[in-house]
C-alpha cells in the first residue's frame, strides 16, 4: 500500500500536468491570441491576413496613447516589423489594413478604460462596445 502522502504527491503532480496541458497551445505553430476587449497596458494579440499585429494603449488625460506593432507572420526574426501609434479620442476607430484586403478596426473606448476591436460593418464584435448599438433599431 501506498501512504495517504504519497497518493497525494501524484494527485498534486497528475494535476499540475493536466493544467500545463490545458494552456499550451495544440500545435507548436499556433500563436497565441487575446481578442480584448484589453485594458491599459494590456495586448490585443491577432492575425490580419499574413500580418501579426500586437496592439496596446496607455491612458492619456482621457484618450487613448494607441502603439501598434505589425509584422509579416512568414518573417520569423521580425525585421520587416513596423511600429505604429497614434492619439485616439474616446470612441475613435483606428483601422490596419493589409494588401491582401483585410482590415483590423480598433477602438478606444470611453475615458480611455479599455482598447477593442470592432468588425469592418461597423457592428462591434461580441458587443463589447454598447455605446456603438446604442442607437440601433431607430
Amino acid at each position: 500500500m501506498f501512504p495517504l502522502t504519497r497518493i497525494l504527491s501524484l494527485a498534486a503532480v497528475g494535476a499540475i500536468s493536466a493544467l500545463i496541458a490545458v494552456s499550451l497551445p495544440a500545435h507548436a505553430d499556433e500563436l497565441t491570441q487575446n481578442l480584448g476587449p484589453v485594458g491599459p497596458h494590456e495586448p490585443i494579440l491577432t492575425t490580419v491576413g499574413n500580418k501579426r499585429v500586437i496592439a496596446f494603449f496607455e491612458p492619456d488625460s482621457g484618450n487613448c496613447a494607441f502603439h501598434a506593432v505589425i509584422w509579416n507572420t512568414l518573417d520569423v526574426n521580425a525585421v520587416s516589423a513596423a511600429r505604429f501609434r497614434a492619439g485616439l479620442n474616446p470612441r475613435q476607430i483606428v483601422t490596419i489594413d493589409t494588401i491582401d484586403n483585410q482590415s483590423l478596426k480598433l477602438q478606444c473606448g470611453d475615458n480611455a478604460e479599455r482598447l477593442a476591436i470592432v468588425d469592418n460593418e461597423g457592428v462591434v464584435a461580441a458587443d463589447i462596445c454598447p455605446w456603438m448599438n446604442a442607437g440601433a433599431g431607430n
